[in-house]
């Protein structure tokens, strides 16, 4: 009897799980995926440029992508500053094993791609859209490399990537999804990490109703602050920069290649065993007390050392801007061998990562520049 009992038992849990997947198979029910190439939205002006159905890959690796159906298009397009054209450029996943969710792909940098939809593995494991989770991306409103700032110069460019860019793309994601398979998702998640965690932290604060929950990983706030901090660096080069062929200061040759290999080898040298171990790495850097006075020569400059006024325009870089009276605006440096990197990002030896734009005859006063930045 006990036996007969189990049994039964295993049957009512397996037809109840199979009419739990009937019914959330009949609830997800997809709409093909070539009717979203016109879709609308009260309020704005929607170009979807693609609508695709893209295939399953990857199986059985950290990799894998479900079958699903990717939307790309743009939201409001216009013609802005200087003939520029604008709008916010986005792409969507929709998963054919919808789990009836919804995640916010967060950006980077200064924008300006649409990066895939797909919610990358963290801690190696599936991708949100492999998980089943609806995604989206954005571009936040410009078309740019990843630190180009030209955009600034049109102003709703600048709220899109302050923030409205990324509510708007969400309110028309959510209205995608909905139509896509005939529900609105039961849960939204929003994850990004540097800029893509500042957004986090502006639409927990702007738009707190948006998403159930918000991942916002290094946010990049403060970036009245930062910028200044950023500035700081480009003046400090500009000190000792040679001119180029249109007049102005090449901050890219402030150190030649063998004035970076020199800092590095000294930075070495000062502060390398510091950890325990002399390996060419430095992991100890708030114990690094190496003085670039250290590297200087005499008064004709040579490979093998600096001149005085590079030596203070590292000085001055490394410490960070500080007001006349010597408050610290921004935290300085440490010194350690990816200062002079040239590759991938950039170390700040190599010179600004961001177009300077065109030179101005005013001097940074930073006492002012920090009090503006505190209103």
């Amino acid at each position: 009897m006990q036996r007969i009992h189990r049994y039964v038992a295993i049957v009512s849990r397996g037809i109840a799980a199979l009419l739990f997947i009937v019914a959330t198979s009949s609830a997800y029910a997809r709409q093909p995926c070539a009717a979203l190439t016109k879709f609308s939205a009260p309020g704005h002006r929607i170009v979807v440029e693609q609508v695709r159905e893209v295939p399953a890959s990857g199986l059985d690796t950290p990799q894998a992508q479900p079958t699903h159906c990717r939307v790309d298009g743009v939201i409001d397009p216009y013609t802005g500053r200087h003939g520029k054209s604008y709008g916010l450029g986005f792409a969507l996943a929709l998963p054919a094993n919808w789990n009836g969710r919804f995640l916010f792909q967060g950006g980077g940098g200064l924008n300006g791609a649409v990066q895939p939809p797909v919610g990358g593995a963290y801690a190696g494991e599936r991708s949100a859209l492999a998980r089943g989770f609806a995604v989206a991306s954005t571009d936040s409103g410009h078309q740019g490399t990843g630190f180009d700032a030209s955009f600034f110069e049109d102003q709703q460019a600048a709220l899109n990537f302050l923030y409205q860019g990324v509510a708007t793309v969400t309110i028309i994601a959510k209205q995608m999804i909905a139509k896509h398979y005939g529900k609105a998702p039961d849960r939204s998640y929003f994850v990004g990490c540097s800029t893509g965690g500042r957004e986090g932290m502006m639409m927990s604060q702007r738009f707190p109703t948006y998403f159930d929950g918000i991942v916002a990983g290094a946010p990049a706030m403060r970036t009245n602050f930062s910028n200044l901090g950023l500035r700081h660096v480009t003046v400090a080069l500009n000190s000792i920069a040679p001119f180029n062929a249109e007049g102005g200061r090449d901050t890219r040759a402030a150190f030649s290649d063998a004035d970076r290999r020199l800092i590095v080898d000294g930075i070495l040298e000062a502060c390398d065993a510091l950890d325990g171990r002399e390996d060419g790495l430095i992991f100890a850097p708030h114990h690094c007390k190496f003085d670039p006075d250290a590297l200087v020569c005499g008064e004709d400059k040579q490979d093998r050392c600096l001149t005085s006024e590079q030596a203070n325009a590292l000085r001055t870089i490394m410490q960070g801007p500080r007001t006349p009276s010597g408050r610290q605006v921004y935290p300085g440096y440490y010194y350690d061998t990816g200062i002079a990197a040239t590759k991938g990002l950039p170390g700040i030896l190599a010179g600004p990562i961001i177009p300077e734009g065109r030179p101005v005859g005013t001097a940074m006063d930073v006492e002012q520049e920090w009090e503006e930045a505190m209103d």
